[in-house]
Protein backbone atom coordinates (compact mmCIF):
# COMPACT_ATOMS: atom_id res chain seq x y z
CA UNK A 1 0.00 0.00 0.00
CA UNK A 2 1.19 3.44 -0.83
CA UNK A 3 2.08 6.15 1.74
CA UNK A 4 1.31 9.33 0.61
CA UNK A 5 2.56 12.22 3.06
CA UNK A 6 0.54 15.64 2.89
CA UNK A 7 1.96 18.94 2.06
CA UNK A 8 3.15 20.31 4.66
CA UNK A 9 0.85 22.98 4.81
CA UNK A 10 -1.99 20.63 5.14
CA UNK A 11 -0.31 18.34 7.53
CA UNK A 12 0.35 21.11 10.14
CA UNK A 13 -3.06 22.54 9.73
CA UNK A 14 -5.19 22.89 12.62
CA UNK A 15 -9.04 20.60 12.24
CA UNK A 16 -10.76 22.90 10.84
CA UNK A 17 -13.78 24.08 13.59
CA UNK A 18 -16.85 23.47 11.95
CA UNK A 19 -16.42 20.17 10.46
CA UNK A 20 -14.75 19.09 13.81
CA UNK A 21 -18.25 20.55 14.93
CA UNK A 22 -19.84 18.40 12.60
CA UNK A 23 -18.19 15.08 13.42
CA UNK A 24 -18.89 15.64 16.87
CA UNK A 25 -22.73 16.33 16.51
CA UNK A 26 -22.29 12.96 14.35
CA UNK A 27 -20.87 10.63 16.84
CA UNK A 28 -23.66 12.21 19.59
CA UNK A 29 -26.80 11.61 17.31
CA UNK A 30 -25.24 7.92 16.23
CA UNK A 31 -25.67 7.64 20.32
CA UNK A 32 -29.92 8.59 19.40
CA UNK A 33 -29.62 11.39 21.06
CA UNK A 34 -31.99 14.05 19.83
CA UNK A 35 -29.52 17.24 18.30
CA UNK A 36 -30.51 21.03 18.37
CA UNK A 37 -27.63 22.58 16.52
CA UNK A 38 -27.22 25.60 17.49
CA UNK A 39 -23.30 25.82 16.00
CA UNK A 40 -22.90 26.81 12.46
CA UNK A 41 -24.67 29.78 11.29
CA UNK A 42 -26.45 28.77 8.57
CA UNK A 43 -29.78 30.08 8.21
CA UNK A 44 -32.77 27.73 8.37
CA UNK A 45 -35.20 30.16 6.93
CA UNK A 46 -35.99 29.10 3.08
CA UNK A 47 -34.56 31.53 0.09
CA UNK A 48 -37.23 33.45 -1.12
CA UNK A 49 -39.73 32.21 -4.21
CA UNK A 50 -38.66 34.83 -6.35
CA UNK A 51 -35.06 33.93 -6.12
CA UNK A 52 -35.77 30.26 -7.07
CA UNK A 53 -37.84 31.61 -9.93
CA UNK A 54 -35.33 33.86 -11.19
CA UNK A 55 -32.51 30.77 -11.12
CA UNK A 56 -35.17 28.61 -12.99
CA UNK A 57 -35.79 30.88 -15.94
CA UNK A 58 -32.08 31.69 -15.79
CA UNK A 59 -31.27 27.76 -16.22
CA UNK A 60 -33.73 27.65 -19.05
CA UNK A 61 -31.45 30.15 -20.96
CA UNK A 62 -28.57 28.04 -23.18
CA UNK A 63 -25.95 30.35 -23.34
CA UNK A 64 -25.74 30.29 -19.33
CA UNK A 65 -25.02 26.66 -20.20
CA UNK A 66 -21.40 27.80 -21.52
CA UNK A 67 -18.29 29.24 -19.04
CA UNK A 68 -19.16 32.17 -17.54
CA UNK A 69 -16.88 34.98 -17.24
CA UNK A 70 -14.05 34.63 -14.60
CA UNK A 71 -14.72 37.88 -12.82
CA UNK A 72 -18.43 37.75 -13.13
CA UNK A 73 -21.76 39.14 -15.41
CA UNK A 74 -21.55 42.78 -15.87
CA UNK A 75 -25.20 42.95 -15.09
CA UNK A 76 -24.34 40.77 -12.01
CA UNK A 77 -21.40 43.40 -11.10
CA UNK A 78 -23.54 46.23 -11.80
CA UNK A 79 -26.44 44.99 -9.59
CA UNK A 80 -24.00 45.19 -6.71
CA UNK A 81 -22.37 48.40 -7.35
CA UNK A 82 -26.42 49.57 -7.52
CA UNK A 83 -26.87 47.71 -4.01
CA UNK A 84 -24.02 49.42 -2.56
CA UNK A 85 -24.95 53.49 -3.94
CA UNK A 86 -28.56 52.55 -2.37
CA UNK A 87 -27.25 50.87 0.93
CA UNK A 88 -24.19 52.63 1.47
CA UNK A 89 -24.53 55.76 -0.74
CA UNK A 90 -20.90 54.30 -2.37
CA UNK A 91 -19.89 54.78 -5.38
CA UNK A 92 -18.61 51.61 -7.15
CA UNK A 93 -17.09 51.50 -10.81
CA UNK A 94 -19.33 47.99 -12.25
CA UNK A 95 -16.20 47.17 -14.62
CA UNK A 96 -12.97 47.62 -12.22
CA UNK A 97 -14.43 47.84 -8.81
CA UNK A 98 -16.93 44.93 -8.37
CA UNK A 99 -15.59 41.27 -9.01
CA UNK A 100 -17.79 37.86 -8.29
CA UNK A 101 -16.99 35.52 -5.92
CA UNK A 102 -17.87 32.14 -5.03
CA UNK A 103 -19.39 32.83 -1.82
CA UNK A 104 -17.24 35.36 0.20
CA UNK A 105 -15.14 32.71 1.67
CA UNK A 106 -13.98 31.37 -1.63
CA UNK A 107 -12.83 35.20 -2.40
CA UNK A 108 -11.21 35.59 1.33
CA UNK A 109 -9.09 32.34 0.62
CA UNK A 110 -8.07 33.46 -2.92
CA UNK A 111 -7.03 36.73 -1.76
CA UNK A 112 -3.78 36.48 0.10
CA UNK A 113 -2.35 34.63 -2.93
CA UNK A 114 -2.84 37.52 -4.78
CA UNK A 115 -0.93 39.81 -2.11
CA UNK A 116 0.80 37.84 0.13
CA UNK A 117 4.55 36.61 -0.25
CA UNK A 118 6.40 33.78 1.39
CA UNK A 119 7.03 35.79 5.20
CA UNK A 120 4.42 38.56 4.64
CA UNK A 121 2.96 39.69 7.76
CA UNK A 122 -0.86 39.51 8.20
CA UNK A 123 -2.76 41.09 11.27
CA UNK A 124 -5.89 38.79 11.85
CA UNK A 125 -8.12 40.60 14.64
CA UNK A 126 -9.29 37.91 16.51
CA UNK A 127 -11.82 35.92 17.88
CA UNK A 128 -12.18 35.76 14.03
CA UNK A 129 -13.73 33.28 11.04
CA UNK A 130 -10.57 30.90 10.79
CA UNK A 131 -10.34 31.45 7.10
CA UNK A 132 -8.22 34.35 7.66
CA UNK A 133 -5.05 32.83 9.11
CA UNK A 134 -5.58 29.39 6.87
CA UNK A 135 -5.38 31.25 3.75
CA UNK A 136 -2.66 33.67 4.95
CA UNK A 137 -0.44 30.47 5.79
CA UNK A 138 -1.62 28.83 2.55
CA UNK A 139 0.44 31.61 0.77
CA UNK A 140 3.59 31.07 3.18
CA UNK A 141 2.46 34.38 5.17
CA UNK A 142 3.05 35.46 8.50
CA UNK A 143 -0.05 35.67 11.35
CA UNK A 144 0.35 37.94 14.05
CA UNK A 145 -3.73 38.35 16.10
CA UNK A 146 -4.97 40.83 17.21
CA UNK A 147 -7.59 40.43 20.49
CA UNK A 148 -10.66 41.80 20.68
CA UNK A 149 -11.60 41.85 24.26
CA UNK A 150 -15.05 42.72 25.59
CA UNK A 151 -13.90 45.79 27.28
CA UNK A 152 -12.85 47.25 24.06
CA UNK A 153 -16.20 46.23 22.79
CA UNK A 154 -14.46 44.21 20.66
CA UNK A 155 -13.09 46.30 18.44
CA UNK A 156 -9.03 46.67 17.29
CA UNK A 157 -7.08 48.41 19.83
CA UNK A 158 -5.25 50.72 17.05
CA UNK A 159 -3.22 52.12 19.65
CA UNK A 160 -1.80 48.80 21.02
CA UNK A 161 -0.25 48.04 17.72
CA UNK A 162 3.11 49.34 17.36
CA UNK A 163 4.42 51.31 14.31
CA UNK A 164 7.29 48.06 14.27
CA UNK A 165 4.47 46.02 13.85
CA UNK A 166 2.22 48.08 11.10
CA UNK A 167 5.49 48.58 8.90
CA UNK A 168 6.19 44.98 8.98
CA UNK A 169 2.13 44.18 7.99
CA UNK A 170 0.98 43.68 4.54
CA UNK A 171 -2.51 43.61 5.28
CA UNK A 172 -4.81 43.55 8.08
CA UNK A 173 -9.07 41.34 8.08
CA UNK A 174 -11.41 42.86 9.94
CA UNK A 175 -14.91 41.48 10.31
CA UNK A 176 -17.80 43.93 11.34
CA UNK A 177 -20.31 43.11 12.11
CA UNK A 178 -17.88 40.47 13.91
CA UNK A 179 -18.29 36.51 13.39
CA UNK A 180 -18.52 35.40 16.38
CA UNK A 181 -18.80 38.47 18.80
CA UNK A 182 -21.59 39.98 17.10
CA UNK A 183 -19.89 43.33 17.63
CA UNK A 184 -20.22 46.56 15.46
CA UNK A 185 -17.98 48.96 13.98
CA UNK A 186 -17.66 52.81 14.56
CA UNK A 187 -17.23 55.30 11.58
CA UNK A 188 -14.50 57.01 14.09
CA UNK A 189 -12.66 53.42 14.09
CA UNK A 190 -13.02 53.10 10.54
CA UNK A 191 -11.35 56.77 9.47
CA UNK A 192 -8.21 55.26 12.34
CA UNK A 193 -7.85 52.13 10.63
CA UNK A 194 -7.99 54.08 7.33
CA UNK A 195 -5.22 56.36 8.71
CA UNK A 196 -2.81 53.90 10.21
CA UNK A 197 -3.44 51.51 6.34
CA UNK A 198 -2.44 54.47 4.37
CA UNK A 199 0.72 55.80 6.44
CA UNK A 200 2.09 52.04 6.27
CA UNK A 201 0.60 50.63 3.01
CA UNK A 202 -1.12 48.30 4.50
CA UNK A 203 -4.11 46.24 2.53
CA UNK A 204 -7.40 46.63 4.46
CA UNK A 205 -9.32 43.48 4.21
CA UNK A 206 -12.96 44.07 5.62
CA UNK A 207 -14.93 40.86 5.83
CA UNK A 208 -18.51 42.24 6.04
CA UNK A 209 -20.76 39.53 5.24
CA UNK A 210 -23.33 40.61 8.61
CA UNK A 211 -24.54 44.00 7.45
CA UNK A 212 -28.08 43.21 6.71
CA UNK A 213 -28.19 41.48 9.83
CA UNK A 214 -29.22 44.31 12.15
CA UNK A 215 -32.46 45.02 15.01
CA UNK A 216 -32.51 48.60 14.73
CA UNK A 217 -32.90 50.68 11.67
CA UNK A 218 -32.13 53.57 12.78
CA UNK A 219 -28.57 52.28 13.41
CA UNK A 220 -27.75 49.77 10.51
CA UNK A 221 -24.14 48.63 10.52
CA UNK A 222 -22.07 50.48 8.06
CA UNK A 223 -19.55 49.76 4.99
CA UNK A 224 -15.75 50.80 5.39
CA UNK A 225 -16.28 51.83 2.05
CA UNK A 226 -18.07 54.92 3.59
CA UNK A 227 -15.49 56.20 4.55
CA UNK A 228 -13.31 58.94 3.24
CA UNK A 229 -10.05 57.48 1.61
CA UNK A 230 -11.65 53.61 2.23
CA UNK A 231 -10.80 53.00 -1.65
CA UNK A 232 -7.42 53.78 -1.57
CA UNK A 233 -6.88 50.64 1.07
CA UNK A 234 -9.55 48.47 1.47
CA UNK A 235 -11.21 45.57 -0.60
CA UNK A 236 -14.86 44.58 1.33
CA UNK A 237 -15.90 40.70 1.29
CA UNK A 238 -19.48 40.36 0.96
CA UNK A 239 -22.31 37.41 0.24
CA UNK A 240 -25.87 37.01 -0.60
CA UNK A 241 -26.19 33.92 1.65
CA UNK A 242 -27.00 35.31 4.95
CA UNK A 243 -29.19 38.47 3.99
CA UNK A 244 -31.08 36.77 1.21
CA UNK A 245 -30.39 32.83 3.10
CA UNK A 246 -28.80 31.40 0.39
CA UNK A 247 -25.61 29.81 1.78
CA UNK A 248 -25.70 26.79 -0.66
CA UNK A 249 -25.72 29.34 -3.59
CA UNK A 250 -22.59 30.00 -3.19
CA UNK A 251 -22.54 33.45 -5.01
CA UNK A 252 -21.02 36.64 -3.51
CA UNK A 253 -18.92 39.94 -4.45
CA UNK A 254 -15.54 41.86 -3.33
CA UNK A 255 -16.20 45.51 -3.55
CA UNK A 256 -13.34 48.39 -3.24
CA UNK A 257 -9.76 49.53 -4.89
CA UNK A 258 -9.58 48.65 -8.13
CA UNK A 259 -6.19 47.34 -8.14
CA UNK A 260 -7.16 44.84 -5.54
CA UNK A 261 -10.18 43.79 -7.03
CA UNK A 262 -7.69 43.13 -10.52
CA UNK A 263 -5.14 41.12 -7.94
CA UNK A 264 -7.74 39.03 -6.57
CA UNK A 265 -9.47 38.90 -10.43
CA UNK A 266 -5.99 37.60 -11.92
CA UNK A 267 -6.19 34.22 -8.87
CA UNK A 268 -9.46 33.61 -9.87
CA UNK A 269 -8.74 33.87 -14.05
CA UNK A 270 -6.48 30.09 -12.88
CA UNK A 271 -8.15 28.50 -10.18
CA UNK A 272 -12.30 28.98 -11.21
CA UNK A 273 -14.17 29.17 -13.95
CA UNK A 274 -16.88 31.84 -12.42
CA UNK A 275 -20.39 31.24 -11.18
CA UNK A 276 -23.28 29.70 -13.16
CA UNK A 277 -24.43 32.42 -14.86
CA UNK A 278 -27.96 31.49 -13.64
CA UNK A 279 -26.97 32.00 -10.44
CA UNK A 280 -26.01 34.95 -11.07
CA UNK A 281 -28.96 36.41 -12.65
CA UNK A 282 -30.86 34.89 -9.23
CA UNK A 283 -27.99 36.84 -7.48
CA UNK A 284 -29.31 40.48 -9.46
CA UNK A 285 -32.81 39.57 -8.57
CA UNK A 286 -31.95 39.28 -4.51
CA UNK A 287 -29.96 42.20 -4.82
CA UNK A 288 -33.18 44.46 -6.77
CA UNK A 289 -35.67 43.13 -5.12
CA UNK A 290 -34.89 41.29 -2.18
CA UNK A 291 -35.04 44.12 0.60
CA UNK A 292 -38.48 43.73 1.97
CA UNK A 293 -37.78 39.93 2.55
CA UNK A 294 -34.52 40.77 4.32
CA UNK A 295 -36.81 43.05 6.50
CA UNK A 296 -38.98 40.01 7.40
CA UNK A 297 -35.46 38.02 8.35
CA UNK A 298 -34.44 40.02 10.37
CA UNK A 299 -37.50 40.35 12.53
CA UNK A 300 -37.56 36.96 12.61
CA UNK A 301 -33.92 37.09 13.83
CA UNK A 302 -34.62 40.03 16.56
CA UNK A 303 -37.14 37.52 18.31
CA UNK A 304 -35.06 34.58 18.28
CA UNK A 305 -32.40 37.35 19.79
CA UNK A 306 -34.99 38.44 22.91
CA UNK A 307 -36.25 34.52 23.05
CA UNK A 308 -32.85 33.63 24.24
CA UNK A 309 -31.61 36.35 26.08
CA UNK A 310 -34.71 35.85 28.36
CA UNK A 311 -33.36 32.40 28.95
CA UNK A 312 -30.05 33.00 29.18
CA UNK A 313 -30.90 35.33 31.99
CA UNK A 314 -33.09 33.04 33.64
CA UNK A 315 -30.29 30.87 34.10
CA UNK A 316 -28.29 32.79 34.63
CA UNK A 317 -25.63 33.23 31.73
CA UNK A 318 -24.02 36.04 30.98
CA UNK A 319 -23.87 37.29 27.41
CA UNK A 320 -24.24 40.15 25.13
CA UNK A 321 -27.80 41.15 23.34
CA UNK A 322 -26.36 42.00 19.69
CA UNK A 323 -27.00 44.93 17.55
CA UNK A 324 -26.79 42.48 14.67
CA UNK A 325 -25.75 39.35 13.00
CA UNK A 326 -27.73 36.56 13.82
CA UNK A 327 -25.24 35.56 17.03
CA UNK A 328 -24.96 35.14 20.94
CA UNK A 329 -21.48 35.66 22.52
CA UNK A 330 -21.63 34.06 25.94
CA UNK A 331 -19.57 33.91 28.82
CA UNK A 332 -19.03 29.89 29.98
CA UNK A 333 -19.85 29.33 32.92
CA UNK A 334 -17.17 29.22 35.92
CA UNK A 335 -15.22 26.08 36.16
CA UNK A 336 -15.44 25.05 32.61
CA UNK A 337 -12.71 26.06 29.71
CA UNK A 338 -15.13 26.65 26.86
CA UNK A 339 -14.64 23.34 25.18
CA UNK A 340 -15.01 21.44 28.36
CA UNK A 341 -18.89 23.38 28.99
CA UNK A 342 -19.57 22.92 25.19
CA UNK A 343 -18.42 19.03 24.87
CA UNK A 344 -20.66 18.59 28.01
CA UNK A 345 -23.58 20.45 26.61
CA UNK A 346 -23.63 18.33 23.68
CA UNK A 347 -22.79 15.22 25.07
CA UNK A 348 -25.18 15.38 28.23
CA UNK A 349 -28.32 17.39 26.00
CA UNK A 350 -27.19 17.09 22.66
CA UNK A 351 -27.39 20.50 22.51
CA UNK A 352 -24.45 21.52 19.34
CA UNK A 353 -22.51 25.32 20.65
CA UNK A 354 -19.33 26.57 19.24
CA UNK A 355 -16.38 27.03 21.67
CA UNK A 356 -15.21 30.55 21.78
CA UNK A 357 -11.51 29.28 21.96
CA UNK A 358 -12.12 27.80 18.16
CA UNK A 359 -12.33 31.35 16.78
CA UNK A 360 -8.74 32.26 18.90
CA UNK A 361 -7.07 32.20 21.99
CA UNK A 362 -9.14 35.30 23.37
CA UNK A 363 -12.50 33.18 22.71
CA UNK A 364 -11.44 31.68 25.64
CA UNK A 365 -13.99 31.80 28.35
CA UNK A 366 -17.20 32.33 25.65
CA UNK A 367 -19.34 30.48 23.82
CA UNK A 368 -21.25 31.18 20.63
CA UNK A 369 -24.76 30.17 20.02
CA UNK A 370 -26.18 30.67 16.02
CA UNK A 371 -30.00 31.83 16.11
CA UNK A 372 -30.86 29.53 13.08
CA UNK A 373 -33.36 27.33 14.63
CA UNK A 374 -36.82 28.31 15.70
CA UNK A 375 -38.21 29.81 18.87
CA UNK A 376 -39.52 26.40 20.16
CA UNK A 377 -36.18 24.74 19.38
CA UNK A 378 -34.04 27.91 21.01
CA UNK A 379 -36.06 27.76 24.54
CA UNK A 380 -35.54 24.32 24.33
CA UNK A 381 -32.14 24.09 23.90
CA UNK A 382 -31.91 26.40 26.72
CA UNK A 383 -33.81 24.36 28.72
CA UNK A 384 -31.61 21.67 28.88
CA UNK A 385 -28.62 23.83 29.30
CA UNK A 386 -30.02 24.99 32.38
CA UNK A 387 -30.95 21.01 33.69
CA UNK A 388 -26.91 20.08 33.22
Amino acid sequence: MSDFKLADRLSTLPPYLFAAIDKAKAEVAAQGMDIISLGIGDPDLPTPDFIIDALYEGAKKSVNHQYPSYVGMMSYRQAVADWYKQRFNVDLNAETEVVSLIGSKEGIAHFPLAYINPGDLALIATPNYPVYGIATSFAGGEVEYLPLLEENDFLVDLDAISDDTWAKAKMIFVCYPNNPTAATATKDFYDRLIEKAKEFNVIVVSDAAYTEIYYDPSNKPISILECEGAKDVCIEFHSLSKTYNMTGWRIGMAVGNKDLIAGLGKIKENVDSGIFQAVQEAGIAALQKGEPYAEKFRAIYKERRDVVSAALTKVGIKHRVPDAAFYMWCNTPEGYTSSEFVTNVLKQTGVVLTPGQGFGAPGEGYFRISLTVNNDLLEEAVSRISKL
